[in-house]
């Protein structure tokens, strides 16, 4: 008989860079995963959504492997998981779906066996994973993170996003693998182009901790990724020289891409106005995008740890369709 609670996590998607930022600003988004971890006779997957077609369900599976990563880090054992999952964030979009994964893994880990890692632990070993701070940063505190990484501890501080701060997302309908976007960048850059970003992604996070929202589109522009992954986005470079005349206070590509970002003012009347120019742009170079309204998502990742058997407690199962309802 297991000796472990079964857990259940909330974690959020999370855009990154905001423009300028480069792997050190992010910002968490009101779509979410759900997980529920415990151990098992043997490892078995039960996973729920579109998002989640093609997902490992063998032991290479992502979730698996950072729950192992918690487990030898805790000294416990537990070699095998029964581990359900719904996710309604797309996958390899550059809306943090593999930092979701990572975070919600890792926190159902902890939270299953106690929770003898603190956040600043977790932080660091998902950012070891990750590589960047910002996606994962995002997701594990909610709200605006901005971060730094020095190999073996991430430090962060945490923003609450401005009141009338929107967001409107326009997802095409294609992945794109960080990877194959990281492997465009550049090895070196000059000064110039680092003055140009340094100071924006000053100017960026002081305009969101002071609630400038005036300074955005300014603030949001960068040189040191974001015009070498534009071949890869069709409609990408309009896209960033046009939103702000259609209603946007800035533009960014989300990640690595494909997803692009805009920031809106709450009080916008242009929404519609923005809304059509970045489908209609998309759809002018021939490709299929969804848009999507959110707010910036003030919460990172919930835990909550379910007694063994407990007859109240609300199934997986019932607990999705009460989501997708």
């Amino acid at each position: 008989m297991s000796i472990y609670g079964r857990a259940r996590v909330k974690v959020p998607a999370s855009t990154a860079n905001l423009g300028p930022g480069f792997d050190t600003l992010g910002m968490a988004l009101p779509l979410y995963a759900w997980i529920e971890m415990e151990e098992a006779e043997e490892t078995v997957f039960h996973l729920y959504g579109d998002e989640m077609n093609g997902v490992a369900q063998d032991k290479s599976n992502l979730l698996y492997k950072v729950a192992q990563m918690v487990f030898a880090e805790a000294g416990v054992t537990v070699p095998e998981l029964s581990i359900s999952m719904y996710s309604e964030i797309p996958l390899t979009r550059g809306l943090g779906s593999s930092a979701s994964a990572i975070i919600g893994g890792m926190a159902a880990a902890n939270t299953m066996i106690g929770s003898p890692l603190d956040n600043a632990k977790l932080f660091d070993m998902a950012t070891q994973l990750e590589k960047h701070p910002d996606n994962v940063g995002a997701s594990l505190f909610g709200g605006i993170i901005t971060a730094v990484w020095d190999g073996e501890h991430a430090d962060y501080v945490r923003l609450e996003p401005p009141q009338n701060l929107e967001v409107l997302v326009v997802i095409p309908e294609f992945e794109l693998e960080t990877t194959k976007a990281r492997g465009l960048l550049p090895t070196e850059i000059s000064v110039s182009d680092a003055v140009y970003n340094i100071s924006r992604t000053s100017l960026l996070t002081a305009s969101l901790a002071s609630g400038r929202l005036d300074l955005l589109s300014r603030a949001m522009q960068d040189r040191l990724h974001q015009p070498y992954r534009a071949p890869l986005i069709p409609g990408m470079e309009k896209l960033l020289a046009e939103a702000p005349e259609h209603g946007a206070l800035g533009i960014a590509l989300s990640g690595a891409g494909p997803t692009l970002l805009c920031l809106v003012d709450r009080q916008e009347t242009r929404k519609s106005e923005l809304e059509a120019f970045l489908k209609n742009t998309m759809q002018e170079h021939g490709i299929s995008a969804r848009t999507c309204w959110l707010t910036p998502c003030a919460s990172g990742v919930t835990t909550e740890l379910l007694e063994i058997n407990e007859m109240q407690n609300v199934s997986f199962l019932d607990m999705i369709k009460g989501v997708r309802s």
